[in-house]
């Protein structure tokens, strides 16, 4: 995982009104240096041509109005437009940013939180560690590549982090959906999990499915897409 650095006088004004909210990051098409912003269509942002900009979406991790800068934490892929822009970036090249979309709304009366994702929900899952109330607990689950891919998360006074490994050859989700659903869910807790879109499919059919939650008491969201 990368951290990156904006900054700029667009991004005065920007706020993030609550954890786990998303921005939108535009960076050049492959093959050039220029930033050239996209026209809405009323139904999708694209370029002159017809062609489609490179749009992605990540959490704010930090902002910092005095800068003002924004830090964006981004797990490298192998292959992948932003991975490969990231990997070259330098100070004073450009990119756009546009949001904040909507954050997670935390409940004061919950018992106790079950937060669960892969690597890419590692910005999210540290900014709702660092709002949910030190009273009730905080059992954490995220799912990693390797060994050495374990982070330092914010600490949570009530905090049980269980860090689950894939192996090489298995899909995404492998360990962390067995983990999820192993997991004891007292009456009252809230869940939030994010990952790859498949694997968030199957936590939704546990939860909402196999324990009847409701669905107010869990928010699942589908980050990315396996092989996209």
């Amino acid at each position: 995982m990368a951290r990156v650095t904006l900054t700029g006088p667009d991004l005065d004004g920007l706020e993030i009104p609550a954890p786990a909210a998303s921005v939108r990051l535009l960076i050049p098409s492959p093959g050039t240096d220029d930033l050239v912003i996209p026209t809405w269509n009323g139904n999708e942002f694209l370029l002159a041509g017809g062609d489609r900009p490179i749009i992605r979406t990540f959490t704010p991790r930090y902002l910092r109005p005095d800068g003002p800068e924004l830090d964006l934490d981004i797990v490298l892929h192998e292959l992948g437009a932003t991975s490969d822009w990231v990997r070259r970036a330098e100070s004073g090249d450009r990119a756009a940013v546009s949001g904040t979309g909507r954050g997670y709304q935390i409940d004061d009366a919950a018992s106790g939180y079950l937060l669960a994702g892969d690597q890419t929900a590692i910005p999210a899952i540290s900014q709702l560690l660092e709002h949910l109330p030190h009273t009730v607990p905080a059992v954490v689950i995220i799912e990693i590549v390797a060994p050495d891919a374990e982070q330092e998360l914010p600490q949570h006074p009530n905090q049980t982090v269980q860090w689950v490994v894939l192996d090489e050859d298995d899909p995404p989700g492998s360990a962390l959906v067995p983990a999820v659903t192993a997991t004891s869910i007292r009456p009252g807790t809230r869940v939030w999990a994010a990952g790859e879109a498949a694997s968030m499919h199957r936590i939704r059919r546990h939860l909402f499915d196999e324990l009847t939650m409701a669905r107010s008491d869990a928010t699942v969201r589908g980050y990315w897409k396996h092989g996209r």
